[in-house]
């Protein structure tokens, strides 16, 4: 019974929030292409055989489809959810040509796939933006104030009272801010600035992953394994920061954050390319319904935070200049307007396999993580 039960939550906290931000990131591509005068055929959510639709009064066909994991807009022209072009485009009339997405300026079709992504940071920031402005941000200031003899930190020479300033040349305003630069370090040397008797001192730190424990006890994961993570031995203040956001405040709150969570992911995306960060760590569509389960058992606050998260990865992702992906267009138009010409359907054609090929491979690699990893 409580293997269902599980199973129940998994599912339905994790379709639930994929169906917001997949919505939320194919109506990123339909309002700017209404915009610009691209007439839509087809919104789905999800693929496959359609459930549920209806058509609207601009002849557009809103459905929930059978399987789903992801969604698509088809707009006019197009021969397939991929928005690969029509065999038949040279037989349109001036007219049908205005209304399709394939005759638009170049301008046109890149503010139209790029405004996928955007749609997701744009969300997140919203999200994280009412969270600051509904709840304050509560902090821990970076001022150290203890040191673990032996750990990196007191051997690199950083001092009690020493007050935190910049990782990196990243503005560290929060101990939680020093907390996440190390954990996303990959066990590479940091460059921490403090601020020590009114003059600037940096020093180069460099994390050791260790085992987490708690008042002498080890932490577990949620699959009861040992939980590690990078650490330099340094313990924070007590002093707490409240932050009280006006509505412009909060807004700019949210949009540092997102960037802050853009710069860590990518920063760990170019560790995993070098080898100084596991491909372990990479998580499919099971750890994700992992995170989005225990979040929502912990309450809705907690379910609408790792949103945001999920959205930022999801706008991210979606702009790697992978075939296939928004990306991927984005790069096919970069190289449209170098040579001043669209590059072949051949050509095309033969990327978006490449692209294919890509996805699902970092999907399987994933899913295998996610399966070895989780508690079956």
């Amino acid at each position: 019974m409580d293997a269902l039960l599980n199973a129940v939550i998994y599912a339905t906290s994790f379709l639930g929030m994929l169906t917001i931000l997949v919505f939320v990131h194919e109506w990123g591509h339909y309002i700017v292409a209404r915009m610009n005068g691209v007439r839509v055929e087809v919104f789905s959510i999800g693929f496959g055989p359609e459930i549920w639709g209806r058509n609207d009064k601009n002849g557009t066909r809103w459905k929930v489809s059978a399987v789903p994991l992801g969604g698509y807009v088809k707009f006019f022209g197009d021969a397939s959810a991929a928005s690969t072009p029509d065999s038949d485009l040279d037989k349109m009339s001036d007219k049908e040509k205005k209304e399709s997405f394939h005759f638009k300026k170049l301008y046109q079709r890149a503010a139209i796939v790029f405004a996928g992504p955007l749609a997701n940071f744009i969300f997140a920031i919203l999200i994280l933006a009412t969270l600051f402005y509904l709840y304050g941000q509560t902090e821990r200031a970076a001022i150290v104030s203890n040191l673990v003899e032996g750990k990196p930190a007191a051997e690199a020479g950083l001092q009690i009272g020493d007050k935190i300033i910049a990782v990196d040349g990243d503005e560290i305003y929060s101990f939680q801010d020093l907390v996440l630069q190390v954990l996303y370090s990959a066990g590479e040397g940091l460059d921490i600035t403090v601020l020590r008797n009114g003059q600037e001192v940096t020093v180069t730190v460099v994390p050791q992953e260790e085992i987490i424990t708690r008042e002498g006890e080890v932490q577990l994961d949620p699959n009861g394994k040992p939980l590690k993570a990078y650490q330099i031995g340094v313990q924070n203040s007590e002093e707490r920061i409240f932050i009280e956001h006006t509505v412009g405040s909060a807004v700019w709150a949210g949009v540092l954050h997102t960037g802050t969570i853009v710069k860590q992911s990518l920063r760990g995306i170019r560790q995993m390319i070098v080898g100084t960060r596991s491909v372990k760590e990479l998580s499919g569509p099971v750890g994700i319904s992992q995170v989005t389960a225990e979040a929502a058992r912990r309450g809705i606050h907690y379910w609408i935070q790792v949103m945001a998260l999920i959205s930022i990865s999801l706008g991210m992702i979606n702009l790697f200049p992978i075939p296939l992906l928004d990306g991927g267009h984005l790069l096919y138009y970069g190289f449209e307007a170098a040579l001043g010409r669209k590059l072949s359907e051949r050509t095309q054609e033969f990327g978006f396999r490449i692209g294919l090929v890509l996805v699902l491979g970092l999907m399987m690699v994933a899913t295998f993580n996610d399966i070895l990893k989780f508690n079956w």
